[in-house]
């Protein structure tokens, strides 16, 4: 049996995995909560890891599996399964459990425009390096999606590490909190989280060693939201 606080928390953290294929960071986690602090968080998370619903992936800044849900809840999530998705490097002699070989479902080759920047934003992305196999469950209808190797640790509480791969659905526009590849004056390409206020756009890095940048709106252009990870263990 689980808490109200518990359940919320739980509850967030898989609408976040299922929308962004990455979970919240702990700052997100206390907002979504109303709680004044994170060690709140800290207790919730430590609940519900003993309670065999989570498991804290170690080596990963706040990475977060989710193992199963409530019964009640589940029935509003169909077809879930933890989004823990292997890379195309020999898998190891013991995996997470849940975690779900590209082999093993239903996949489509997505090209790997690159690396994009999650730290100081690099050049613009234009060549396509290599191809990659990603589980069609994270790619929407008939929309245009690309791949990208992460470089840097910006992003690193929003569960995003270098080396990790991300899926990228092309689009122009974002809502604020969407975490996107944006290209900056046209020159820089950098994966940051997107907010817009009074004409200005900030890009939002999800580690405290790094400021957040804000430019006029014209400066930025979006390429696409993040949509699912790949991570290579």
């Amino acid at each position: 049996m689980l808490t109200r606080k518990q359940s919320e928390l739980l509850e967030f953290i898989h609408t976040r995995l299922q929308a962004d294929g990455v979970p919240p960071s702990f700052d997100e986690m206390k907002e979504a909560l109303e709680l004044r602090s994170k060690s709140g968080i800290h207790r919730l998370i430590t609940a519900l890891e003993e309670r065999g619903f989570i498991r804290r992936l170690a080596h990963r800044a706040r990475a977060i599996e989710i193992l199963r849900l409530p019964e009640a809840m589940g029935r509003g999530a169909k077809g879930f399964a933890p989004r823990v998705i292997e890379g195309d490097r020999p898998a190891p002699a013991s995996q997470p459990r849940g975690a779900m070989p590209v082999e093993g479902v239903h996949a489509q080759e997505l090209p790997v425009m690159g690396r994009i920047a999650a730290g100081t934003p690099i050049e613009a992305i234009s060549e396509v390096s290599h191809h990659v196999a990603v589980p069609g469950s994270m790619l929407s209808g008939r929309s245009q999606h690309y791949a990208l190797e992460v470089r840097g640790d910006s992003m690193i509480d929003a569960g995003i590490n270098d080396g990790d791969i991300v899926v990228i659905r092309e689009q122009t526009t974002a809502e604020n909190g969407d975490i996107v590849v944006a290209l900056v004056e046209g020159q820089e390409a950098t994966l940051k989280r997107f907010r817009r206020k009074s004409g200005m756009i900030a890009l939002e890095a999800a580690n405290p060693a790094y400021e957040t940048r804000v430019l006029p709106d014209h400066k930025v252009q979006v390429q696409g939201r993040l949509v699912g990870l790949i991570r290579n263990y």
